[in-house]
């Protein structure tokens, strides 16, 4: 996996609402079963490019997000393949009961894009802010949840979950985030990517903020703390195998997420080490027992602590007290 990260990472990649709609495009050209639905925000998505070329495959239910849910049950069941975007927090937490029973229960497939998650959500505020869409996911049984870190991962993830059945959760910015995978990389679900290795501490991490986790490695090592690196994409199922595999060999196991510390990554990876029975220190970097507020992504990822220069002195803090 080493060689299939970019070494430069400075560069921003193409907006992921593009990387979706791009994919989504070739899907339904491939398979007129593929039916994409939008919940009124065609032109936030990029869905409404789709219009002209598939317009009997695209649905915009309105600003109905839990009836979208039911609408694309409806549609498994007659043997299409539904693909729904809204705001992380419409997708999820609004529409829960629909996705829990007309999805989960029923053994329907729901492929679903929550974007603008955690901080991404920007100006839209404390409303259309999700820290809980990973942990209502993961309750759902038999769910898989996805945090793409790039629009190569991305793109590989809608492909990956467009022939499965079940329900589907990927959570993304809709904007261009920083590029970590070269366009030739190699993923399988439910295995982490190790992406730098070290024997000290390995940083556990998801998402958008891979990039600035990789960031922080390169500058602990300058300290002479030696890190490794994982892309934990898959949150459901979660490698639990690679999780104890690591946890022998470093001494200190650290998980970063734009998301609750309930209920998400770093619970997952904290399930596995109390339910092996590991001897583990592990410090859960996300944000805790907080709402949402009004500001930019970059202010936003800074207030809750999710800025690269907060999440180094916090954990450079917990080396210091191991």
């Amino acid at each position: 996996m080493l060689n299939q990260i970019k070494q430069d990472r400075t560069k921003m990649g193409p907006e992921l609402r593009a990387v979706f709609v791009a994919t989504l495009d070739e899907l339904m050209t491939e398979n007129q079963q593929v039916i994409a639905l939008e919940a009124d925000l065609g032109s936030a998505s990029g869905f409404a490019n789709l219009t002209q070329k598939h317009s009997q495959q695209l649905i915009n239910v309105g600003i109905s997000e839990a009836n979208m849910m039911g609408v694309a049950s409806g549609l498994s069941l007659t043997g299409h393949i539904p693909f729904c975007h809204t705001f992380a927090p419409f997708a999820t937490r609004r529409a829960f009961d629909q996705l829990f029973i007309s999805g989960g229960y029923a053994q329907t497939t729901i492929n679903i894009f929550g974007s603008d998650p955690g901080f991404a959500v920007g100006p839209n505020g404390g409303t259309h802010t999700s820290w809980e869409d990973v942990a209502l996911m993961r309750m759902i049984p038999n769910s898989i949840v996805c945090d793409p870190a790039d629009g190569v991962q991305l793109s590989w993830l809608i492909r990956e979950l467009s022939d499965k059945a079940g329900i589907h959760y990927i959570r993304a910015n809709r904007k261009a985030v920083r590029e970590v995978y070269e366009t030739d990389a190699r993923f399988e679900l439910g295995k982490g990517n190790i992406l730098k290795q070290g024997s000290h501490i390995v940083l556990f991490s998801a998402g958008q903020l891979v990039s600035e986790t990789l960031d922080i490695a390169d500058e602990l090592a300058l300290k002479g703390i030696d890190v490794t690196v994982v892309d934990m994409f898959t949150i459901k199922p979660l490698d639990s195998n690679l999780v104890i595999e690591l946890s022998k060999t470093h001494d200190l196991m650290i998980s970063i997420e734009n998301h609750s510390v309930t209920g998400g990554l770093g619970s997952a990876i904290a399930d596995v080490i109390a339910e092996s029975g590991l001897n583990a220190k592990l410090l859960k970097l996300g944000v805790n027992e907080r709402f949402g507020q009004v500001g930019s992504p970059d202010y936003l990822q800074d207030e809750f602590g999710l800025s690269k220069a907060k999440m180094q002195a916090k954990i450079l803090d917990f080396i210091d007290k191991a």
